[in-house]
C-alpha cells in the first residue's frame, strides 16, 4: 500500500513531500518550485507564472517502484495540474531521470484567455539532478528545467530517493550552482559599545558583467551584457523598519546558468548565497520577436529579517528582433513590482538566433536613440546660429562699403 501526503512549511516556504511504503519512506522532498508557462490567446502568446502552492499533494501515482518500475514522486496541485519526478540509479548515484509537467489550459484562474481547454502534458529527460547513493541532493540556488513550452525552476531542494531510513540522510551531494560560491565567515564578536546604524551609501554605478548560457551540446543560445543594480524595499532588523536598499551585482563574484529552447530561454545569476536573479525571454514564432517576459529575484542580505522573493512573468521589456541584439547602453529601470526593480547599465543582450557564440547586429533602444537626437539637435541649432551670424556680416560688411567711391 503507498501512503502519500504532503504539507507546506511556512518558515521555508517549501513544499514538503513523501511517498512512503508500507512503514518506510522510499522518496522525501523539500523544495520550492514556480513554472512558467506559454500558452496560446486570441492575441497572440502570453507567459504566465504559476507557483507550487502549499496545498500540493502527493498523488496516486507516485510509487517506491519495484518490479521493474521506477521510483516517481507525483505532486497534484490546483485545477488539475501535475508535477512527476521519475527516479534511477545505478550502484552509485541516483538521479531524476524524467520530468513530467502537466496543466490545465481550462483553470482560468492561471491561464485567462487561453484558446484552449486542453490538458498539455510536457516532459523531458534533461533534468540535471544528481545524487551518490544514501546522500540528500540539496541546491539552494534556482535551478531552471525547460520542458516543452514551459519552464520549471527549483530552488531550496533537499531530496532523497531509494531512501534507507525513515528521514533525509545527514550526507549531503550539494548542486555544481552552491559549490561555485563560498560564505565568508561572520566577524568576530564586537566588544565595543555599537554606534548609530549609519546611513546606506549609494552604491554608485555597477560594473559591467558578461554571463552566457549554452545548451545540452554546448552550444551557446544566450548572450548577455550589462551592468545591474538591484532596488529592493525590504523590513531592516537594525533599523526596525522597512527600508529600500540599493546593492550592485558584482560580477566576479556572480555565476551564470540557465536553459534555453527554440521559444524560451532562461538566465539565472547567482552571487554567493545572498542574491539569485532569473531572467525569462520568450519568442513570439510568428512575429519573430522576442521580449523579456519574467523576472524573479532570491535574495538573503544581512539586514533582512528573512529572505525576500518574488517574481513577475507578465513583463514587456527588452523586445528586439529574432537574429538580432537588444542594446540599450543608456540606465533603464525595469519595474517588477512595488518592492523590487532593476536598474540596468550598458546593457547588450540575445536571447535567440546567436552564431558563432557572438552578438549579431544590435537594434537600439529608445532611451539611446534619444540621447543621440539630443546632440544632434544642439549641434543643428549652432551650426544654423552660426550661419546666421556669418549671413549678417557679410550683409553688414556689403552695406559698410556702399558709401564709398574710388578716388
Amino acid at each position: 500500500i503507498i501512503i502519500q501526503h504532503g504539507f507546506y512549511n511556512l518558515l521555508t516556504s517549501q513544499v514538503t513531500l513523501e511517498v512512503t511504503e508500507g512503514n518506510s519512506t522510499c522518496i522525501k522532498a523539500e523544495l520550492s518550485a514556480s513554472f512558467f508557462i506559454t500558452y496560446d490567446t486570441a492575441n497572440g502568446t502570453r507567459t504566465v507564472m504559476v507557483p507550487l502552492p502549499g496545498s500540493a499533494v502527493v498523488g496516486v501515482a507516485s510509487s517506491c517502484g519495484g518490479d521493474g518500475r521506477s521510483p516517481w514522486l507525483v505532486a497534484l496541485f490546483g485545477d488539475g495540474h501535475a508535477l512527476g519526478l521519475g527516479f534511477s540509479s545505478n550502484d552509485s548515484l541516483y538521479s531524476v531521470a524524467n520530468l513530467t509537467l502537466q496543466y490545465n489550459l481550462s483553470d482560468v484562474s492561471n491561464f485567462p484567455e487561453a484558446n484552449s481547454t486542453d490538458v498539455v502534458t510536457v516532459e523531458t529527460t534533461s533534468v540535471g539532478m544528481v545524487a551518490r547513493v544514501n546522500t540528500t541532493y540539496r541546491c539552494i540556488s534556482a535551478s531552471p528545467v525547460i520542458v516543452g513550452g514551459a519552464t520549471v525552476t527549483f530552488s531550496n531542494v533537499t531530496m532523497e530517493a531509494f531512501m534507507t531510513g525513515d528521514d533525509l540522510s545527514p550526507n549531503e551531494s550539494v548542486c555544481t550552482a552552491d559549490q561555485s560560491f563560498t560564505t565568508a565567515p561572520p566577524p568576530p564578536p564586537s566588544t565595543t559599545t555599537a554606534a548609530p546604524t549609519p546611513v546606506p551609501t549609494p552604491p554608485g554605478t555597477p560594473s559591467q558583467g558578461s554571463y552566457s548560457v549554452s545548451n545540452s551540446n554546448g552550444t551557446v543560445c544566450l548572450l548577455a551584457r550589462m551592468a545591474l543594480q538591484l532596488n529592493i524595499s525590504h523590513f531592516s532588523a537594525s533599523q526596525n523598519q522597512t527600508i529600500q536598499e540599493v546593492v550592485n551585482l558584482l560580477p566576479n563574484q556572480t555565476t551564470s546558468s540557465g536553459s534555453c529552447d527554440p521559444t524560451s530561454a532562461t538566465l539565472v545569476l547567482t552571487q554567493g548565497n545572498a542574491t539569485n536573479l532569473s531572467f525569462l525571454f520568450t519568442l513570439n514564432s510568428t512575429s519573430n520577436r522576442y521580449h523579456l517576459t519574467g523576472l524573479s529575484v532570491v535574495a538573503a542580505w544581512s539586514d533582512m529579517t528573512g529572505p525576500f522573493n518574488t517574481s513577475n512573468s507578465s513583463l514587456d521589456y527588452q523586445r528586439g528582433s529574432l537574429g538580432r541584439s537588444y542594446m540599450c547602453i543608456s540606465e533603464q529601470t525595469l519595474v517588477v513590482d512595488q518592492n523590487f526593480s532593476l536598474n540596468t547599465f550598458q546593457l547588450q543582450v540575445q536571447p535567440f538566433g546567436i552564431t558563432r557564440g557572438q552578438f549579431a547586429q544590435a537594434e537600439e533602444c529608445q532611451l539611446d536613440q534619444d540621447n543621440m537626437l539630443i546632440p544632434i539637435v544642439v549641434g543643428a541649432a549652432l551650426a544654423g546660429l552660426v550661419l546666421i551670424v556669418l549671413i549678417a556680416y557679410l550683409i553688414g560688411r556689403k552695406r559698410s562699403h556702399a558709401g564709398y567711391q574710388t578716388i
